[in-house]
């Protein structure tokens, strides 16, 4: 995420570092490279401006403090000026009502189905009772996927297929989650591979028919100026109270999130990562501008642990690894928590210093893979008790996952240095230990 922007602006303020003080020539330099990076990140020139005057403004006859560098102090002023860009503060979902109705906009392909399952997937997890609605009548199969991400998080779908008038289908599904206890109504509707008159009065007439409290904007990062553009036109038309940026995952360069709430003057309310039903974020802007800074995000990384690790299972691990009792089936657990935390380049990028250190490194979803098929293919016994696995065993097991030997033996032998090591911190006078679910 944001790779290329990070290198940009990292590499300008090579500028002032060392320097002994704040000059206007040091000045002039840095911000000149920052504006060559948010141009080519395809940040309108406008924005790209203003944003560098101010930046500049403010570091003209900035007295630099005895504890901090010229450098540091100036990445200080950048990043305010970024999470100033972005919006500020984070905006909050509006989810209240008897139900809430949500309705989701954008265009065809960015990712509106399913940013409506992981919608959906989050505030089942707030505590909330969401209905997932197909309005999308025209895309083949879009029914069929809103089903299968429903019956993955545990979520009904209204749908009425033989129907082909989305407001009629919305005003039924409004009623049906009524009648059944449903609190919040979350309207996927259709897009189109550009913006025209049929898909505007579609959308209008859904948010005349509806009266939602929310109507979020779907737009694909990786369209850049494009994105905002679009935007812009569906601002005119709907007044949509906030937008959702997808495909951040992707190589994105920026330009959506940094630019899109200075030209709709709406917030940014979520960011979503790759497939997975559990990679949605709250955006928030001074995370974000820590990230482009390269300072990463261990806030986000703590919460996104937070959110998958339960308190007491954690503490009932704590208790085998500190019995030195840690075996497979504890591992093959850890792994899939671990997984539901998104994905694992993007996971890596949250810890400081590593953005930079992951830029050319390609980290597959399907890490543990070979792993996991190692684990599987063990009895239960076996899973639980690994001191009884021999060679001959090894050899079976080699055998049912399709791997090679030297491959099994090289994951024992990790997995033997790892549960020393976890002894090892398990054994000092605090145990750090994942937080429970808020």
């Amino acid at each position: 995420m944001f790779e290329n922007l990070s290198e940009r602006i990292a590499s300008a303020f090579k500028q002032i570092k060392g320097e002994g003080r704040i000059t206007d020539l040091n000045i002039a330099n840095t911000v000149k490279d920052i504006r060559k990076a948010l141009l080519d990140a395809d940040v309108n020139f406008k924005i790209a401006k203003e944003f560098t005057d101010k930046v500049r403004d403010k570091a003209v006859g900035q007295k630099v403090l005895t504890a901090v560098s010229p450098g540091q102090q100036m990445v200080k002023i950048v990043q305010d000026e970024l999470t100033a860009l972005m919006g500020g503060e984070a905006s909050e979902l509006n989810a209240s009502g008897n139900p809430a109705v949500i309705l989701i906009a954008g265009l065809q392909g960015s990712g509106k189905t399913t940013f409506s399952g992981k919608l959906a997937n989050y505030l089942k997890a707030k505590g909330k009772s969401p209905l997932l609605v197909a309005g999308d009548v025209y895309r083949p199969a879009a029914i069929d996927q809103l089903k299968v991400l429903g019956s993955q998080i545990g979520v009904d779908v209204y749908a009425e297929p033989d129907n082909k008038d989305p407001r009629q289908i919305a005003e039924n599904a409004l009623k049906h989650a009524k009648a059944t206890n449903k609190n919040v109504l979350i309207v996927d509707t259709a897009g189109r591979l550009a913006i025209d008159e049929v898909l505007m009065n579609e959308v209008a007439g859904l948010k005349t028919a509806l009266k939602p409290q929310e109507i979020l904007f779907v737009v694909d990062s990786m369209t850049g100026q494009d994105a905002v553009n679009t935007a812009r036109s569906f601002n005119e038309r709907l007044d949509f109270t906030g937008v959702v940026l997808t495909k951040l995952d992707g190589d994105t360069r920026g330009g959506a999130a940094l630019s899109i709430k200075y030209t709709v003057q709406k917030p940014i309310k979520f960011v979503s990562n790759g497939e997975k039903m559990e990679a949605l974020d709250v955006f928030y802007p001074d995370r974000m501008a820590q990230r482009i800074l390269g300072m990463g995000d261990i806030t986000s990384l703590v919460e996104r642990a937070q959110a998958q690790f339960d308190e007491e299972q954690a503490k009932k691990l704590e208790k085998k690894i500190r019995k030195n009792q840690f075996d497979f089936q504890d591992f093959h657990d850890q792994l899939q928590q671990i997984k539901k935390m998104g994905n694992l380049k993007d996971l890596m990028g949250m810890i400081p210093g590593m953005g930079k250190a992951m830029k050319d490194i390609d980290i597959s979803d399907d890490a543990f893979k070979g792993v996991e098929s190692i684990i599987s293919s063990m009895t239960p016994f076996e899973r639980a008790n690994p001191d009884i696995i021999d060679m001959s065993r090894k050899k079976r097991i080699a055998s049912g996952c399709g791997r090679d030997m030297n491959e099994v033996n090289q994951f024992f032998k990790q997995f033997e240095q790892m549960k020393q090591m976890m002894k090892g911190m398990a054994n000092m006078p605090a145990m750090p230990r994942m937080g429970g679910r808020r």
